[in-house]
Formats: structure tokens, C-alpha cells, sequence
């Protein structure tokens, strides 16, 4: 379809969604994804019903965030207003990138070239087709059908916040709100159709999106530093590379009896652990294209939970916690914002920022919101932890802070002095905290800063946050420095502005 055309639909959608209160079509989602199953993991137990989506490791649709959430749902805490946010998201839902197409394509090829009858559980393969005829031009693109389309996705994530936060959209004739994204074609489209959800009929007048380039000459002044952080680039052992070098330990525990099996099946043809790999990796693009995928039910829970780990092994080490990297490249988004956090709306009231995964979860590294006290283990799969892939960079993931202004008092008996940093009178006068707070949103689930969260719906005082950043960063490290730049490279982000 042609690209006008297909924006046209997606605008007349949201008109009649948004202004005429006309119904909107809902897709179901096949029964092969979703499922009623009960969990359970090394005796744990768990009723909440199997949703494959939710481990595929950042492959699948935009899902909710439902662990380690805190309680209460996403509506300002009791006495409190949203005054200013912070977006920083993922493109929207996509086809695979070249390499991970490719290494499907390579797949699918040597299966024909067998000339064989598959048995067993990839029987339907023998009858099944790759998810574009194009792939050329697809590999690396939104998506643009079915139910998780991902221009679709953008348009709607646009509406939904445009419905949260009506009080913080522009009035007539206020200049246009920046919007940034980093110069990558899924990115930059992710960002005007989410612009043209959030501002509506005026996004052309309202709203001003910014490229960023994705280019290795920018320092520090980048949405993508590991683009720019040379050490990051070169160091084979303990970089970029390092994720997938994880990876491939890992995988290695839980594939080869997924091999067995598919041997039994077809004595003829035997599939190496990377070949496996895709296959599981099928699942959820397929999914992103057509809304359902048969490679989807090749796999048990335990492969899919074990495909899950693997996915948080691979980012984990790739620009996560477990890289030396990771936090002082995510400290720089994180920086900008806490100053902007800090001037309160008076800098502005609206900051979205579209990226990659890649540069999301050093963000979150740098944060460290989610905590562990040891690294991830390539041995074996932990179940109980605290850094889940699949529910912090799903196609479409964000992180939202919400700089919040509350007028709540506390009585003395339910406020924890040890944590006070506010002046306070005993007997029977209530407290009255600071006013500022911030709390944080990742896809729609509200968590917890681990030593931050005495505010309001578990929120951190705006004065303790900033002092979190400074201290993180001082315990990061320069930018500069650890990445290896000479003292004319830029050294923070000064782009980030209304």
C-alpha cells in the first residue's frame, strides 16, 4: 500500500477513535498465543494465564509491564498532578533487522534444499512461507499489517498518552513541542505517527520533530552513544560483542535437547543451536506481521522460558548491567532529563525521545532500577530476577518519568522519619512533605527506584532523585574518558530542549 494512503487510514482512525467516539474493530489474538496455563517454576506457582508474548525477549508486540510493579495502577497517586514527562521509547513493532531475516532466509533455504519431508513438531513448515515476499525492503522496517502493525501501534501509544495527559498538551498558537529521534527510518517513523496520535489533526503545527544523527562523530551530544563511545565500538571482550559472546554460552544449555528432538523426528537433518535460535526468533516476528505464528507451538513453556533468559543474557551484556559500558553511555539521557526534572515545567511540560533497545536499557543500567546484586549466569536460568527483557523493551517500550506535584500530608504514626528530608512537628499535626516528586512508568507499570521510593505511590522526591544522578554519575565515570574521546568531543547532550 502506498505510504500516503496507508497514513491517511491511520489518520482517519484516529479521527473517528478520537473525536467522533466511533467504535475502533478489536483483534483477537489466536488462541496459540495466549492460553490458559498455569506456571510453575521450581515449585513456585503462579495462575496467571501462558502468554507466549511475554517470552519472547523484546521480539514480540509492545506488552504491559506486570512484574515488579507497584500496586495501585497509573493514575496519579492520591493529592498528586503530573506536571511534566519524560518519554523515552523504543521504535514501534517491526519486521527482523537484516541479520536476523538473513540468518532466517539461510534457514529456510537449507530445509528446501534437504528436499525432505518434515515430521513431527515443524511438520508445517512443509507448507509454510516467510512472512514478506520482499524482504530487502522489509528487513528492518515497521510493520504495517495485522493487529500489531507498527505504524498502527505508534498512532494508538500516541492516543493513549494524548488521553492520560490532555492537561499537558499545548494550547492554540503555543510554539511546537520538539520531539527527537535518532536518524533511523523505523525510529523516525515511529516518531511522526506517534506525534500524529498525540497532537491529533494539528501535529504538523504543533509538534517539531528532530533527527539526531546515528553517527559516530557526535560525542556525547547523540541519542546513540554507543554509536559514538569508541571503547564500546573496539573492545572485543568486554564491548558491544560481549552480549552475544553471553549468548551463545548460554544457549548452549537448553538447545542441544531441542536438537534431539527434532533428530528423532527427522533422522535426515540435524539443526545447530543457531538454526534453533531463529526458529524460536520466528515466533514472535511472524507474530508482529501476521498476528499469529505456528512456530509459536513448536516449543514447550521451558524452552520458551529458557529463549527468554537468553534474550535477557544477550542485552544484559550487551549494553545492561553486566557491560562496563552500559551505564556511562546511558547516563547521558538520563543526565539531560534530571536537569529538566529539576527546572520543572518551566523547561517545558513534554519530552519525547525515540530510539533503539540499545539505548534504552543503558538508560535503565545507568539508573539502576533494576538492581542485582550478581551478575546474570550463563549456566543456568535464574527465575527469580529482577532484569526481564521481554516487559522493559518489548517493540514499542517506554520509560516515562513523571515529574509529579503533590499536596498530600501524612500523619506522623505512617511517615518513616529516618527516611525525612522535610521539616516535621510531632503530636497530632501532620507532616507535610516535599511537593515535588518523581515516579517512573515503564509500559504502563509503575517501578520503584530500589533505594528511592518513600513519595507518594512509591514516587522518589524530586531532591533525592537529582541527588541519585549526580551520585551515579560520579560513580559511572566520564563519558569521555571511558569511552576513549579526545577533550574536543562533546561532553553531555545539549540538544534536549523546548
Amino acid at each position: 500500500m502506498d505510504r500516503s494512503l496507508r497514513f491517511c487510514g491511520l489518520l482517519v482512525l484516529f479521527v473517528a477513535w478520537t473525536y467522533f467516539g466511533l467504535p475502533v474493530q478489536q483483534f483477537s489474538v489466536d488462541s496459540a498465543i495466549r492460553s490458559s496455563f498455569p506456571l510453575s517454576w521450581n515449585g513456585f506457582t503462579s495462575s496467571r494465564a501462558w502468554d507466549v508474548l511475554y517470552h519472547v525477549g523484546g521480539n514480540g508486540p509492545w506488552i504491559e509491564k506486570i512484574d515488579g510493579v507497584v500496586e495501585g495502577g497509573i493514575g496519579p497517586p492520591e493529592g498528586c498532578s503530573v506536571e511534566q514527562i519524560h518519554m523515552l521509547s523504543r521504535h514501534a513493532e517491526r519486521y527482523p533487522t537484516v541479520s536476523a531475516g538473513n540468518r532466517m532466509l539461510a534457514l529456510l533455504e537449507r530445509i528446501q534444499d534437504w528436499n525432505g519431508t518434515l515430521t513431527g513438531d515443524l511438520a508445517f513448515v512443509n507448507n509454510w512461507k516467510y512472512f514478506t515476499n520482499d524482504p530487502s525492503t522489509h528487513h528492518g522496517q515497521l510493520t504495517t499489517t495485522g493487529p500489531y502493525a507498527g505504524d498502527l501501534s505508534a498512532v494508538r501509544t500516541g492516543i493513549k498518552l494524548r488521553t492520560r495527559y490532555p492537561h499537558l498538551l499545548p494550547v492554540q498558537g503555543s510554539p511546537p513541542v520538539s520531539l527527537w529521534a535518532s536518524d533511523s527510518n523505523r525510529v523516525i517513523e515511529t516518531a511522526r505517527y506517534f506525534s500524529t496520535g498525540f497532537f491529533g489533526r494539528n501535529s504538523a503545527s504543533s509538534a517539531k520533530l528532530h533527527v539526531i544523527p546515528e553517527t559516530s562523530d557526535l560525542g556525547a551530544d547523540t541519542l546513540t552513544p554507543g554509536d559514538t563511545c569508541l571503547n564500546y565500538r573496539i573492545d572485543v571482550d568486554r564491548g558491544h560483542d560481549n552480549g552475544a559472546r553471553q549468548l551463545v554460552n548460554f544457549r548452549s544449555t537448553y538447545l542441544p535437547s531441542v536438537s534431539s528432538r527434532f533428530h528423532k523426528q527427522n533422522p535426515g537433518i540435524i539443526f545447530s543451536n543457531a538454526e534453533i535460535y531463529s526458529m524460536q526468533e520466528l515466533c514472535g516476528f511472524e507474530t508482529l506481521v501476521r498476528g499469529k505464528s505456528q512456530w509459536c507451538d513448536v516449543f514447550s513453556h521451558e524452552e520458551w522460558l529458557n529463549f527468554e533468559y537468553a534474550r535477557d543474557v544477550i542485552h544484559y551484556y550487551r549494553s545492561g548491567p553486566g557491560n562496563p559500558f552500559g551505564p556511562v553511555i546511558g547516563w547521558l539521557w538520563l543526565n539531560a532529563t534530571a536537569e529538566l526534572l529539576e527546572n520543572g515545567p518551566t523547561a517545558g511540560k513534554l519530552f519525547f525521545s525515540f530510539v533503539h533497545d540499545g539505548d534504552v536499557i543503558p538508560m535503565l543500567s545507568a539508573l539502576d532500577i533494576f538492581h542485582s546484586p550478581e551478575h546474570l549466569p550463563t549456566t543456568h536460568m535464574p527465575h527469580f530476577r529482577t532484569w526481564r527483557t521481554s516487559q522493559v523493551v518489548p517493540m514499542g517500550g517506554r520509560v516515562i518519568f513523571e515529574r509529579l506535584s503533590c499536596q498530600t500530608r501524612i500523619s506522623p504514626s505512617s511517615y518513616n522519619k529516618r527516611q525525612a528530608q522535610y521539616p516535621f512537628k510531632t503530636g497530632d499535626e501532620s507532616i507535610q512533605p516535599t511537593s515535588e516528586f518523581v515516579r517512573i512508568n515503564i509500559n504502563d507499570g509503575i517501578v520503584a527506584l530500589p533505594t528511592c521510593s518513600s513519595g507518594p505511590g512509591s514516587s522518589c522526591p524530586l531532591d533525592q532523585f537529582l541527588g541519585l544522578v549526580r551520585t551515579r554519575g560520579t560513580y559511572i565515570g566520564d563519558f569521555r574518558e571511558i569511552c576513549g574521546l579526545g577533550p574536543e568531543a562533546a561532553p553531555r547532550i545539549t540538544f534536549l530542549h523546548q
